[in-house]
């Protein structure tokens, strides 16, 4: 099969859209990929969140080793959060395949969380730059700070299920309670540090979802040939982009994703 035979060009369009909006505004790629793939596409949620984590996880393969090259990565954050966070998620795949009525409703469970989701992150995204800006100006006292470690494994419980579920919620949470937690930590060391976990995160839900048969890998390709570029593209014009007005734009259209998946 050759390339042009293989290029599906509304979905490689889609990938563009949402990989220059990653670039633009760093909103995480799940929070827009997945929604698009469920309500205008027609995937199944479950085809959706297999497909999106796995392209989750190339993707932000690539930012890690960026990140990583600037020295902007706290392993020790990281494997605090794994932690929690991974086998968090194996339990979370193990119920979605096996446990009773999880398993017999895993798509309606997948909607209804993602459209939770989706209204919490478009919360955050009308609040996140008030929210980063105290953390970094507001610093948590020593007693406090000895108490992040355990913090931030709940947190990687909390995404370890919420991502296995909805591909949702390393960007839109997991930075912003890093803040939080961490506000000696400089901005671009959370934001490096919330990527590279969120590689073996969504590498083992994504592999995990293959195993259900739910990852569609050409439909993978696509997005990622759309993608990648995009985020590039996206990345360069970044600093000229009016910033407030692209965040409160995507706040909306989270909000009516969200609405829409809870009504459905």
């Amino acid at each position: 099969m050759d390339f042009v035979a293989a290029l599906d060009l509304p979905h490689a369009v889609a990938g563009l859209l949402v990989g220059t909006l990653v670039g633009l505004t760093g909103v995480g790629g799940g929070s827009l990929m997945t929604p698009l793939l469920v309500l205008f596409f027609g995937v199944s949620p479950q085809t959706a969140v297999g497909t999106d984590l796995l392209f989750a996880a190339i993707t932000k393969t690539v930012g890690s080793g960026i990140h990583q090259q600037r020295n902007t990565i706290d392993w020790g954050i990281v494997r605090w959060l794994a932690i929690g966070s991974l086998p968090a998620t194996i339990l979370t795949l193990i119920a979605l395949a096996t446990v009773g009525e999880i398993g017999e409703n895993a798509n309606h469970i997948i909607v209804v969380v993602l459209g939770a989701m989706l209204l919490v992150t478009s919360v955050g995204l009308v609040f996140q730059r008030k929210l980063l800006n105290f953390g970094v100006t507001h610093p948590l006292p020593a007693a406090e700070s000895k108490r992040a470690p355990v913090a931030t494994i709940v947190l990687g419980v909390v995404l370890g299920v919420l991502i296995t579920i909805t591909s949702v919620g390393a960007g839109a949470i997991g930075a912003t309670v890093l803040v939080m937690l961490y506000r000696r930590t400089p901005i671009a060391r959370i934001v490096g540090t919330d990527i590279a976990h969120a590689v073996p995160l969504a590498l083992i839900a994504g592999v995990g979802h293959w195993f259900l048969g739910e990852v569609d890998f050409a439909l993978l390709l696509n997005l990622l040939i759309g993608s990648i570029p995009g985020v590039i593209a996206g990345s360069l014009l970044s600093s000229r982009a009016p910033d407030k007005l692209l965040r409160l734009t995507l706040a909306g259209v989270l909000t009516v994703s969200g609405v829409r998946l809870l009504l459905q």
